[in-house]
């Protein structure tokens, strides 16, 4: 008994200091440097989809804390106005836009992130708001007409990550939308709903 205690102790011993010696030596590796430490980063992003079946351009940000390396958890959101470009049909000087922004609580699990490619897949859980944006040409003047809706939003996106630096990274991301019914005049109900593609900058400590 004394025996299989012993062994059990130095088995233990070895393990421990092995994982430590392991953790002391698994360094980060990026494209141009250096190792890497637990923390978190922020983050500024551009995409592109469609809304409502035009060209739509969104500009967001993102703060996370790092958990392990591989685990992030955050808050971020978006901007967004399309390009519709249809007239008011009791006024041709005018033309339209839908805009509004969507944010919440990002979960983001992070695939081999010591390797200086990786893989990170974060969904957004969160609400948002949509409004038409009436641009009269005629009188230089930006109208509101009221028409407006809240959602609701579910944002799975996968990101191709790139370790730049210690502290810098680069994503190339490819997401979906799933939003709640959107109730305005003459617009579907899913006109938020679809892909879009983009890119991401992440500062900080990874």
């Amino acid at each position: 008994m004394k025996k299989l205690t012993l062994i059990i102790f130095l088995g233990l011993g070895y393990f421990l200091t092995f994982a430590q010696d392991k953790q002391d030596n698994d360094q980060i590796s990026t494209l141009f440097s250096g190792d890497r430490s637990n923390g978190g980063y922020g983050a500024i992003s551009f995409s592109y989809t469609q809304i409502n079946g035009k060209d739509a351009f969104l500009m967001g940000g993102r703060g996370s804390w790092v958990i392990g390396h591989s685990f992030a958890i955050g808050l971020g959101g978006c901007g967004f106005m399309n390009d519709m470009n249809y007239h008011d049909i009791h006024n041709m000087t005018i033309n339209n836009n839908l805009a509004g922004g969507y944010g919440g609580f990002y979960l983001e699990p992070i695939v081999a992130p010591r390797y200086p490619v990786h893989v990170s897949f974060p969904i957004l859980f969160g609400f948002g708001g949509i409004s038409r944006i009436a641009y009269d040409q005629q009188w230089d003047q930006i109208i509101t007409n009221g028409q407006a809706d809240s959602f609701m939003v579910i944002e799975p996106t996968a990101e191709l990550e790139f370790n730049l630096t210690r502290h810098m990274r680069m994503a190339a991301t490819f997401g979906y939308r799933f939003t709640s019914d959107i109730v305005m005049a003459n617009t579907s109900t899913d006109i938020l709903k679809g892909y879009n593609i983009g890119l991401i900058m992440k500062f900080g400590k990874f």
